[in-house]
């Protein structure tokens, strides 16, 4: 786990020996500026969990520099050092975001209980977002299925060391928080979990979000970026989807891996990978590495230890848990009295296939709390989970062949699950085709569980 890293700005160079002494002797990593630009270039390299900015700096001084830092993704800690008259400007600076402030001279005893409690302060923010992160995320890891409880010893035997991990499962399964879980059991818990959601990134900007870029090299010329490999300088770096990025940005990666280090777009020195990396993917790496589409070198090193997210439909013992563990949640939230599901309702619950798993059902759930005014959840109540893209009108033009038989086709599948309570095997064989296939047309036709 690596030291809490504080960066001194100080035009004195003894103030700058003297800090530096001080802190590193209290076993913090201590990085030093002659001045805010020099300050602010060393910012958008490295990650800080506190700066320490003199009010007084020659050409750019402490408050712009401190106005700079305000505006950073990853703001660290700020605390100003103010002379003697500079009181009321340090006042000032504190209403701009800085935690507290010294007054020189300097006391040893003063600069260590500051920055302390700076530190610790900071900390405890962070850990109150992601608190409420996790509160919103909810647990799709709930369940007592022998599939949940295989993974969970997983992560539980993962969590605690260094080694990268790919998670691999379908949309819903639960990807992310499972990758939040693992940083929050993780050593590296009290530093930051970063997230790229790599499929969400056009070609053009992913370079310069990973690996950041000084001014005049990237998508905005005016503007240093930090990437979000420094951002998660000691902690977590989630790559979520990372099938999509394209081979180039794969080769960047893999090369920044096997080196431990990159360099920001335009810079001119090696900055430190320090993150421990979770990537997650819906497809099968395996499978895109042997058709040339995915770097094998960067797969061998994500997938040092490989994580499987099941499906909702191969842990149908886990559904009706979900149920009773969301219903609450949702009934708490919206102030609505406890509600509990009729057996037969459940039955229809299971037999569905649930093709966006975890997240499928949290919406079906969350809007049965809201529309539903009965205490117990019945056959009768299963009309409300029409999708609004269902309900929508019918188009004036008359439609063509091709979406006439898509109707007719999506008309007899629906019915032939009503039919058989959603029962797959009863109605595959009513349809004359396999479960399988059923199971497909489910998907291509956007069929949910309807009355």
């Amino acid at each position: 786990m690596s030291q809490e890293r504080v960066l001194v700005i100080d035009d004195e160079s003894a103030i700058r020996s003297s800090l530096r002494g001080i802190l590193e002797d209290e076993g913090y990593a201590v990085r030093t500026a002659a001045s805010g630009e020099e300050g602010l270039a060393a910012l958008s390299k490295e990650s800080f969990g506190l700066v320490i900015l003199d009010i007084w700096l020659p050409e750019m001084n402490g408050l712009d520099v401190l106005a700079e830092i305000q505006r950073h993704e990853d703001r660290p800690a700020v605390v100003v050092i103010s002379g003697h008259g500079t009181v009321e400007t340090a006042v000032k600076a504190v209403k701009m975001g800085a935690f507290d402030f010294l007054e020189k001279p300097l006391s040893l005893e003063k600069v260590v209980l500051t920055v302390r409690n700076s530190l610790l302060r900071a900390r405890l923010e962070e850990e109150n977002v992601r608190l409420r992160e996790r509160l919103a995320g909810r647990n799709c890891l709930v369940g007592k299925s022998p599939a949940l409880q295989n993974l969970r010893a997983k992560i539980r035997a993962a969590a605690p060391t260094d080694g990268r991990i790919l998670i691999s499962g379908e949309n819903g399964t639960g990807k992310e928080l499972a990758a939040r879980l693992i940083h929050q059991r993780s050593p590296r818990r009290d530093r930051r979990f970063v997230e790229v959601n790599c499929a969400a990134l056009p070609e053009t900007l992913i370079d310069a979000e990973l690996f950041g870029c000084l001014k005049g090299h990237g998508p905005d010329p005016a503007k240093e970026k930090k990437g979000k490999i420094v951002q998660a300088g000691g902690g977590t770096l989630f790559l979520e989807g990372i099938e999509t990025l394209t081979l180039r940005t794969q080769a960047a990666l893999n090369l920044a891996l096997a080196k431990g280090s990159f360099e920001p777009l335009g810079g001119s020195g090696p900055v430190p990978f320090d993150a421990r990396v979770i990537a997650s993917t819906k497809a099968s790496l395996g499978d895109l590495v042997r058709q040339g589409r995915f770097n094998e070198d960067l797969f061998f090193k994500i997938n040092v230890i490989p994580l499987t997210l099941p499906p909702l439909r191969e842990r149908l013992e886990d559904i009706p848990v979900l149920i009773a563990y969301f219903l609450r949640i949702y009934c708490r939230e919206y102030g609505r009295m406890p509600k509990s599901i009729h057996p037969e309702a459940l039955q229809a619950f299971v037999n569905y296939s649930w093709p966006g798993n975890v997240a499928e059902l949290m919406n079906v759930l969350e809007r049965f709390v809201i529309l539903v005014e009965d205490q117990v959840i019945g056959p009768g109540h299963l009309n409300l989970l029409v999708e609004t893209r269902e309900q929508g009108p019918m188009p004036a033009s008359r439609p063509s062949l091709a979406e006439a038989v898509r109707r007719a086709e999506r008309e007899a599948v629906h019915q032939a699950l009503r039919r058989h309570q959603w029962d797959e095997m009863r109605a595959s064989a009513e349809l004359q085709i396999t479960p399988e296939n059923l199971r497909a047309k489910i998907r291509d036709l956007r069929i949910t569980l309807l009355p």
